[in-house]
């Protein structure tokens, strides 16, 4: 059993080229006793964006707050709070920041989408 809060996980800041103002929490995975997936709270900040990039595994995505756009293969979706997001496998992919505050989101991958 794991039991916390948010602000008792560190936040750790995305160090990865092609990301600008992105923290990371792991909120539950392997260690706190889900072996195969990973739960994930990413903040990125007014301005900030993940990597453009893709990989071999699927990602669910629920919006905590704030205000931002999906790019999914040549596509933008604007995301706000409380929407949703199914990227599939092999699609390229990016969070940017459209917001004047924070945009948070979860990110659910399976074990191995935390080695990126």
């Amino acid at each position: 059993m794991f039991v916390s809060c948010i602000d008792k996980i560190e936040e750790k800041a995305m160090d990865m080229p092609g990301a600008k103002d992105v923290g990371k929490r792991i909120l539950i995975g392997p260690n706190e006793g889900w072996d195969s997936h990973v739960m994930r709270l990413f903040r990125v900040e007014q301005g900030g964006y993940t990597p453009k990039h893709k990989h071999p595994w699927q990602h669910i995505n629920y919006i905590v707050e704030g205000e931002g756009i999906l790019y999914i293969d040549g596509k933008e979706y604007p995301m706000k709070k409380d929407c949703v997001a199914y990227v599939p496998p092999n699609a390229e992919h990016q969070y940017k920041n459209s917001g004047t505050g924070d945009f948070v989101m979860i990110c659910i991958v399976p074990k191995e989408g935390e080695n990126l």
